[in-house]
C-alpha cells in the first residue's frame, strides 16, 4: 500500500509487523519514531540497525513474555534483503502476542523490496508501505508539520528555497530545521543562505552515476546550475570521476575483484564500491579512450569559449559523452 492508506489505517489500529521501504528515508524513520511515541516503547524497544542484524536475537525478544506490561517492539533497518523464511517467522511471532511489533525498514533498492511483501501481507497479521521521493509541494507541507511540533517560525518561501538547496533531501532538510530552531527567531531565505551548506557535490556525484548508468541528466545539470555550480566546476568533477571509473575499470581486468583501498587508498563504503565496480564493467576501454579524447577536447573549447556559451558547450558535452557509454 500506500502513505495516505497507511495513515488512514493507523486511525484505527497499528499493525503488528510492517515492511517500509521506498525513496524516502525521512518517511521510514517518521513512521518508526511514531510507532516509538505511540507504543510508549523507547526504552524496552529492540533495534537492529544494518551490521547489528541478529535473526536469533529478534526471534527470542519476540518470542519472550514482555516485562512489567510493557510492548516487545523489535526496529530493523537494513540495506540488505532478510531471507523470506526469517520475515516469515517474525512475522508470526509479532501476530501472536498483544504486546509484539516488528518494523522493518529497508533502505535498498525499492524494486527488490518486491519479493519480500509477501511476508507482510494482511492474511499473515502485515502490510508493507512504499513510499516515493516527494515532489516541492508535498515535501514543503511535511517541512511546515516539523517547524510547528518544533515551534520554528519559518514560511513557506523560506521552505521552498530549503529544498533545492539541499537536493530536495527531507531527512537534510529536517535536521537543519532543528538547527535553525535554536536561533529562536523568524527563519528567512537571507539566513538559510547564510547557515545552510548546500549539497551540490552530493548532487554532483548523482548526476554522473546517472550518467554512466545511461539515465536523463538534463535535469540534474539545469538544478546544479541553479545550485550555483558553474561549468568549470562540473567538467572538472567529470574528469576526476571518470579516472576513478578507469582506476576500477583496470584493477578488476587486472586482479579480478574490487578493492578500493589498492586503487584509491582508502575505503569506501561498500555500497559505494559496489556501485563504482559495476559502473567500470559497464564500459570497456576503447570507450573510456575516447570519453578521456572527448573530455580533453571539450576543456579546450570550454576555456576558449565566451561565458554566455559555456553553459550550452556543458550540456553538450555530457549528452555526447553519455553517448561513448
Amino acid at each position: 500500500m500506500y502513505q495516505r492508506e497507511f495513515d488512514q489505517k493507523l486511525k484505527q489500529t497499528f499493525p503488528k509487523a510492517v515492511l517500509l521501504y521506498g525513496d524516502n528515508d525521512y518517511l521510514i524513520d517518521y513512521y518508526i519514531d511514531l510507532y516509538k511515541t505511540k507504543l510508549d516503547a523507547k526504552d524496552s524497544m529492540l533495534t537492529l540497525y544494518y551490521d547489528e542484524w541478529n535473526f536469533e536475537q529478534a526471534k527470542n525478544y519476540l518470542s519472550q513474555t514482555s516485562l512489567f506490561g510493557g510492548t516487545n517492539l523489535v526496529v530493523v533497518k537494513h540495506n540488505n534483503k532478510i531471507p523470506k523464511k526469517e520475515l516469515d517467522t517474525l512475522v508470526e511471532l509479532a501476530n501472536k502476542n498483544s504486546d509484539n511489533y516488528f518494523l522493518y525498514g529497508y533502505e535498498g533498492v525499492a524494486k527488490d523490496a518486491k519479493s519480500m511483501q509477501s511476508a507482510f501481507t494482511e492474511k499473515k497479521g502485515g502490510v508493507w508501505v512504499r513510499f516515493f521521493e516527494p515532489n516541492i509541494r508535498e515535501g514543503i507541507a511535511t517541512l511546515q508539520q516539523k517547524a510547528q511540533q518544533i515551534q520554528l517560525d519559518i514560511d513557506h518561501y523560506a521552505l521552498q528555497h530549503l529544498m533545492p538547496l539541499l537536493n530536495n533531501n527531507l531527512a537534510l532538510c529536517s535536521n537543519e530545521l532543528d538547527k535553525l530552531a535554536i536561533l529562536g527567531t523568524k527563519v528567512t531565505s537571507k539566513d538559510i543562505d547564510k547557515l545552510v551548506y548546500s549539497t551540490a557535490p552530493l548532487a554532483t556525484e548523482q548526476l554522473l552515476i546517472d550518467l554512466f548508468s545511461k539515465k536523463p541528466i538534463t535535469a540534474t545539470i539545469t538544478k546544479l546550475l541553479d545550485l550555483g555550480e558553474d561549468e568549470a566546476s562540473l567538467l572538472r568533477s567529470t574528469q576526476y570521476f571518470v579516472n576513478q571509473i578507469f582506476l576500477f575499470h583496470a584493477y578488476i581486468k587486472l586482479n579480478g575483484h574490487v578493492d578500493s583501498v589498492a586503487i584509491l587508498g582508502y575505503k569506501l563504503p561498500k555500497q559505494i564500491e559496489e556501485q563504482k565496480a559495476q559502473l567500470a564493467l559497464r564500459v570497456n576501454s576503447f570507450s573510456l579512450l575516447k570519453i578521456f579524447e572527448h573530455l580533453l577536447e571539450s576543456e579546450v573549447s570550454m576555456k576558449r569559449a565566451p561565458a554566455a556559451q559555456k553553459e550550452v558547450l556543458l550540456y553538450g558535452m555530457l549528452i555526447k559523452l553519455q553517448g561513448y557509454l
